[in-house]
């Protein structure tokens, strides 16, 4: 998926590295953890950094979650939460839509 990081149309993808990526830094355990955690529809900022900063290190940029976390998302929070939300859905499938977060 696309999304428009500090002005700039940015790929983001969660692939099997940065899930095992998102894992770790949650102490999730497992894929079905992870999305257990992102199921319950509270996602902390935290969270939302690192997820962002997982899709695009997925997609092959080199962003650490500092450097994400100082990026801006076009729309602010709610754009940050859509574009949070599709990347979840689009690995997990629909059934994560009621992980999307509130923006």
């Amino acid at each position: 998926m696309e999304a428009v990081i500090d002005g700039e149309r940015r790929v983001l993808c969660l692939t099997l590295g940065s899930l095992a990526e998102l894992e770790t830094a949650l102490g999730a355990g497992d894929l079905g953890g992870l999305a257990e955690r992102f199921s319950s529809g509270r996602i902390k900022a935290a969270d939302m950094i690192r997820i962002l900063g997982a899709g695009l290190r997925g997609a092959g940029n080199l962003y650490s979650d500092d450097e994400v976390a100082a990026m801006s998302v076009e729309g602010g929070i709610a754009g940050c939460a859509r574009v949070v939300g599709e990347l979840l859905v689009a690995t997990f499938g629909p059934s994560q839509e009621a992980a999307l977060p509130d923006p």
